[in-house]
């Protein structure tokens, strides 16, 4: 069936949407009304509850909370409930392991007065805010097309039809999506959003900016025995078992009820093919000075997302005629702090404002450029360009050198306001970064034992994924004959490790290698839409509601 043959969409009014609901899009919702409570806004999430898609570390500063709602400490029923006792950062090697001093530690990286949460349980927290204020949320509905007015200026989105088959038709339970039009959108999908990226390339909004650069952050949850827990200590390490060029870390953060939430990161810019993120992740928690924490513990959660790494050389222009990229659509995360959700909620509140005056002078559907204009000299300006120069430094000179030179410059950027290196360059995007397999040796991983370290498959049972099988693939292989001549050829098929999930595998079928695609283990974390070398697969959201139930990361 044709898109002429479909019948029209129904299609409602607001005076903002805002696609994601996560901490920028819920803040700029909240914000909107604060400043105006006569306006129509509307938040589209296309996880099935909202929450449901979220997943960080997570330690949150404040900030942002504190300047969205003052005064929140004295409710009852917010999520902040374990404060930062104790602040510990570890370089590890294979056997043992060095704290580094505190008072070594520039001032920003101090984590006291922080907060350990699930950021999901946040997010749910302000969507009932939100609601209470009257924004109206849609959970369940993915943001799947951009529509336009004839200048060429976004008017709204579109969601997804629902009930189509894997023949591309409409089955018996077809539903066309909505159309949500309103005067000003504002893009909060997170991390390499689909939408996003397609405004990103209309408008040229990466123009005069580096490449964005990310990581793969792989996230477990466990219930740890009382005597391993320590409420309030947050641990970071780097090195082992990650080899000096590659970039990366870990954390340990002790929430409430013995829970411990431990993650690893992996920079997407490594060069070799043959590394596996998810069993690096298995890998570090065997180290001597990790394993105690979980010894009788269990694991409840797993999940995987990708981070925006490329900070304030990075940041794509924020505004586009009618609308506005916020929170980790447009890349808001300090790389050393591992913290992006404070600058999320502090973007959300920046655009909120700055619409609501462009609607109370009578304006609609034209640029915003005050959004643009104010984030530099506003707190995620000055939270960014402190640290701009620690990424660059670490991918160059490798993690010693890197991380040293990296300390150095937040140090003087923190007590005189400048930094000897300026602003460095990123280089190459991370699918260049990869090299042929030709260039490495494949790495022996060990086997997982289930108690301490496990697999890819019952890990993602744990996530809580599912996909209805009978539909389009949302993963979109461009060129099924170069995967094969290139990323399995040259590059020794790395979509089958760098993918968390087992998405992708290669398979002989009458003697040759096909690609296969397992879509329904997908967690929506977009590693493959970033790391593949051709840039060859292309994530576009599957019907509303489907991918993972994250209950509290």
């Amino acid at each position: 069936m044709t898109e002429q043959e479909l019948p029209e969409r129904e299609s409602m009014e607001f005076d903002v949407v805002i696609v994601g609901a996560g901490p920028a899009g819920l803040a700029a919702a909240i914000r909107l009304k604060q400043v105006n409570p006569e306006l129509s806004v509307v938040v589209l999430e296309k996880g099935a509850e909202v929450g449901a898609h979220i997943l960080s570390g997570a330690v949150v500063d404040p900030i942002g909370i504190d300047r969205l709602l003052p005064g929140w400490r004295e409710e009852e029923g917010h999520p902040f409930k374990t404060e930062v006792k104790d602040d510990q950062f570890l370089l590890l090697g294979p056997a043992g392991s060095i704290r580094l001093p505190n008072f070594l530690m520039p001032p920003l990286m101090n984590n006291h007065g922080n907060y350990i949460v699930s950021l999901g349980l946040v997010c749910r927290w302000l969507a009932e805010k939100a609601e209470a204020l009257g924004v109206e949320i849609y959970p369940g509905f993915a943001a799947t097309e951009v529509l336009y007015n004839e200048a060429g200026a976004v008017i709204g989105v579109a969601t997804g039809d629902m009930g189509i088959e894997k023949n591309g038709e409409p089955g018996p339970n077809f539903a066309r999506g909505m159309e949500l039009i309103g005067k000003y959108t504002l893009i909060g999908e997170g991390v390499r959003g689909s939408l996003a990226k397609q405004l990103i390339a209309k408008y040229d909004l990466s123009r005069n900016r580096e490449p964005q650069k990310f990581g793969i952050g792989i996230k477990e949850l466990w219930q740890v025995k009382p005597e391993n827990h320590k409420q309030g200590l947050v641990q970071h390490s780097f090195g082992w078992p990650l080899g000096m060029k590659t970039g990366g870390g870990s954390f340990l953060y002790h929430l409430e009820d013995n829970l411990v939430a431990v993650g690893f990161v992996v920079h997407l810019n490594y060069k070799n093919p043959y590394l596996y993120p998810f069993e690096e992740f298995q890998r570090f928690k065997t180290h001597p000075a990790i394993r105690g924490t979980f010894a009788g513990g269990k694991r409840l959660s797993y999940g995987a997302r990708a981070i925006t790494e490329g900070g304030y050389q990075s940041v794509p222009k924020l505004s586009f005629p009618g609308g506005a990229l916020i929170g980790c659509s447009a890349g808001f995360v300090n790389v050393p702090r591992i913290k992006g959700s404070h600058n999320a909620v502090l973007s959300g509140i920046l655009a909120a404002e700055k619409l609501a005056t462009a609607i109370a002078s009578g304006r609609a559907n034209d640029e915003v450029i005050e959004i643009e204009n104010g984030w530099r000299d506003s707190a995620i300006g000055q939270d960014l360009k402190k640290v701009r120069n620690v990424k660059p430094l670490w991918s160059k000179f490798g993690t010693a050198a890197g991380v040293a030179l990296g300390g150095l410059d937040m140090w003087t950027n923190t007590l005189f306001g400048f930094s000897f290196f300026g602003t460095l360059k990123h280089g190459k995007t991370d699918a260049q970064s990869l090299e042929p397999a030709s260039m490495h040796k494949p790495i022996a991983y060990p086997k997982p034992d289930g108690v301490l370290t496990f697999d890819r498959l019952s890990s993602v049972f744990l996530s809580n994924t599912n996909h209805e099988e009978d539909q389009p693939v949302h993963l979109k292989v461009k060129d099924m004959e170069l995967q094969k001549r290139s990323e399995h050829d040259i590059y020794a098929g790395p979509s089958t490790r760098y993918c968390p999930a087992g998405v992708y595998e290669w398979v002989e079928k009458d003697g040759e290698d096909v690609f296969v695609i397992n879509a329904q283990n997908c967690v929506h974390c977009k590693t493959c839409d970033i790391k593949d070398p051709n840039q060859n697969i292309n994530w576009v959201p599957p019907q509303g509601g489907e991918g993972p139930v994250y209950p509290n990361m």
